[in-house]
């Protein structure tokens, strides 16, 4: 393999093969290259890929490093790359038993866990306003990532009553997750380790297999990932750390900075690489950075340094009010993009907090700019997407309580909470599940007839999912799921415009399925409904980015770590908003300010834009304001410090008139054009209705079929519920009509 395109140091980094390493790559040094490279180097050595192991933070970095190490190397099954949690997952989904779990356990999200910590609140009749949801749950998460069980906890606590209120609502959390057969984010590390350290025979197998493990964005990791890394490394000490100490920026989440800081005490053989070399930012945003970055004590001595020109100097503005802060920004937005050498996805808008994000969405509207929000609302955590996933997770888990009490009356079938109350209470003097008791024909009946009707309904098409998953495509799954609960028709039935846009986000929903099952056929793995319930559970903000949208990006710092930009603004350089009035609350905490100063600012590829407002209004409070400390820090020959770009003329061109969607998500542009008034939405639903409703044809003995998982086949037997047929491929299948997707050829 040839490595001449790699600079010196990662040259040595992408051949050192035995023995602890640490990188530190600074900001756009090109770390993933010479990650990628040292795990093709490794394989070119003779080193098997069933052997190796790479953890990075999100999927999307996942899939781009497996791309470029199969580029490079061709195939390689067996390797794994993936992010903690994934990891955690496979280990879990191995030995689930070592958990006291069962094989088919959920994974819950943010809004699985709030919901469920806001019952328990009901439950218990605790204050929600002196122990908001939030609040709770924030506790419970530090607890676990500091390996704390509800009684420890309260062990070490004052014990007084608000400690005890925390304690019964921990308690009773883990209690019902347990039920539920489903773990919140923060148990699949923390019961991936417990599997590992309880379990020496399970902890050899993994320690015997990977010989060599790798680690991305290693001063991100908290306490528990760093144990887990440690124990698995303890078999042949063959492992490399990549991370940059200047962009830990995760600490109020857990990272603990010293992992990367005291690598060399645990491994005291370590040869350590500093990739300083920046591929990315001109010259004069790498000095900015650095002449900020470099008062922090806390860090490691390195100073990037590029081979491109200094570049044009950094902008600062300082604005008489937010109001004109934001209408700047547009305004140069405008300018720089109406010579046509820049798209609007150009340009990204780096704030500290979320309640920025308003005046410059209503400054880049009135301008018909388009933009995105990343970090906004979830397209996960939209309602019609939360109620399908739940309806997905129950014919997963039938244990999942919390994804029945959603669904089971979206569409409307008359439970109300007073019924539900009672279901509840007869399935926990049962002993069972709500999906249990629900299932038992004397509980159906002694419903109203008309409620009676529509739960066992439900209950048939639940049952029959279950029955058939192993025969179904996801997409099936989900096609059936839509149309055959009622839930798209009472949509249709409304016949509002927010009903259309929820169908609109289902069907939009649909392709991310296409896209998963499309992956997996490319990868040659089953794509099963397992596995994309966890994809979704554990997509990040990062791995939803679109860097091709054609629109302005607006995000916070914190989502932006991992993205680069050609045009970046850094809005809010006030003492107290940036760094925070919190920096002050932790010893470290105006150094984990800076660092995500540093972060932003590297995130500029040719241009960067600070600006700061005098008078600002914030969570309703209006106040003038000192310019931020960094400001202050930041080297000043380096600023034109009058904000005033000369423009030419002809760059000052008029933007097409844009198209208000109403949206969260911002403004788009014109629709494109549609011949012959083709609807594609109509079609859509239509097909999504075909493909679960169109199945009843009748099959004959003799009939050749394609089905949209197992392929071509010949019917041999059929009767009133079934078919059975020979796949060239699949072999005999017995299947369930009127959910098989079946077709005669």
């Amino acid at each position: 393999m040839n490595l001449d395109h790699l600079n010196k140091e990662q040259q040595k980094a992408a051949t050192h093969i035995d023995g602890p390493l640490l990188i530190l790559a600074g900001a756009g040094s090109g770390k993933t290259a010479t990650m990628t490279h040292r795990i093709a180097y490794l394989i070119e050595q003779g080193v098997s890929p069933y052997s190796i192991l790479a953890v990075t933070f999100t999927n999307k970095a996942a899939k781009e490093m497996r791309d470029r190490v199969e580029k490079l190397v061709g195939p390689c099954p067996g390797m794994w790359i993936m992010t903690f949690h994934a990891m955690s997952l496979r280990i879990l989904r191995e030995y689930y038993y070592a958990a006291g779990y069962d094989r088919n356990f959920v994974v819950y999200d943010t809004v699985d866990q709030k919901t469920l910590i806001k019952n328990i609140i009901k439950e218990q009749n605790i204050d929600s306003k002196q122990f908001p949801a939030p609040y709770l749950s924030a506790i419970i998460s530090k607890e676990k990532e500091a390996d704390s069980a509800p009684e420890n906890f309260f062990d070490l606590s004052d014990r007084s009553p608000k400690a005890k209120v925390i304690y019964n609502v921990y308690k009773e959390y883990q209690r019902q997750l347990k039920a539920n057969n489903a773990m919140d984010f923060d148990d699949l590390l923390l019961n991936a380790l417990h599997v590992l350290k309880d379990n020496p025979d399970i902890l050899a197998q993994y320690q015997s297999r990977f010989r060599y493990i790798m680690v991305d964005e290693y001063q991100d990791t908290n306490h528990i990932q760093y144990e887990i890394i440690k124990m698995m490394a303890q078999g042949h000490k063959n492992l490399c750390v990549v991370g940059d100490d200047d962009q830990c920026i995760y600490q109020w989440r857990g990272a603990d900075i010293r992992n990367i800081l005291d690598f060399e005490k645990d491994f005291p053989s370590t040869k350590v690489i500093k990739l300083e070399q920046n591929y990315r930012s001109c010259g004069n945003i790498l000095s900015a950075a650095h002449s900020v970055i470099k008062n922090n004590r806390g860090r490691k001595a390195k100073k990037l340094w590029t081979e491109a020109e200094a570049g044009s100097p950094i902008v600062y503005k300082r604005c008489d009010s937010d109001k004109e802060e934001a209408y700047y920004v547009a305004q140069e937005i405008e300018l720089l993009s109406g010579s046509g050498k820049k798209g609007y996805d150009d340009f990204a808008v780096l704030y500290r907090t979320n309640a920025q994000s308003r005046l410059f969405e209503d400054a880049l509207k009135r301008r018909h700019i388009p933009y995105q929000i990343l970090s906004g609302f979830s397209f996960y955590e939209r309602k019609e997407t939360k109620d399908m996933i739940c309806y997905m997770r129950l014919v997963v888990n039938p244990a999942d309580d919390l994804a029945l009490k959603r669904i089971i009356n979206e569409p409307k079938r008359g439970i109300g909470a007073t019924t539900l109350g009672k279901l509840e209470t007869l399935a926990k003097v049962k002993g069972q599940s709500l999906f249990e008791t629900l299932s038992q024909e004397e509980v159906i009946y002694s419903l109203p007839a008309k409620v009676s009707a529509a739960v066992k309904e439900l209950m048939d098409v639940m049952k029959l999912c279950r029955e058939e998953k192993e025969n179904l495509r996801v997409s099936d799954i989900y096609d059936n799921l839509l149309v055959k609960t009622g839930y798209m028709k009472a949509l249709e039935d409304e016949n509002t415009l927010e009903a259309e846009s929820r169908i609109e986000n289902l069907l939009d929903f649909k392709s991310f399925i296409y896209d998963f099952e499309e992956e997996k056929a490319n990868a040659g793995e089953p794509a099963t409904l397992e596995e994309f319930l966890e994809r979704v559970a554990t997509d990040s903000d990062t791995d939803k980015y679109d860097d091709e949208s054609g629109k302005v990006t607006l995000m916070t710092m914190h989502s932006a770590k991992g993205l680069e930009f050609p045009v970046v603004f850094m809005p809010g350089m006030e003492d107290g908003l940036f760094p925070g009035h919190r920096a002050l609350d932790r010893e470290d905490g105006l150094e984990e300010e800076r660092r995500l100063c540093y972060v932003g600012m590297t995130r500029a590829k040719e241009r960067l834009f600070l600006t700061s407002a005098a008078y600002r209004v914030l969570y309703g409070h209006g106040e003038y304001t000192r310019e931020s400390a960094f400001l202050r820090e930041l080297d000043k020959s380096l600023l034109d410090e009058a904000g005033d770009t000369i423009y030419e003329p002809s760059r000052r061109t008029n933007n097409r008139l844009g198209v208000d969607t109403g949206s969260l998500d911002g403004y788009n542009e014109n629709p494109p054009f549609r011949p012959y008034n083709f609807d594609p939405l109509k079609y859509a639903k239509q097909s999504v209705k075909e493909a679960a409703a169109g199945r009843g044809e009748e099959f004959m003995q003799g009939d050749q079929v394609t089905h949209g998982k197992f392929g071509h086949g010949i019917v041999v037997d059929s009767d009133a519920k079934t078919v059975t047929v020979v796949f060239e491929e699949a072999g005999t299948k017995k299947l369930a009509k009127g959910i098989a997707p079946l077709k005669k050829v």
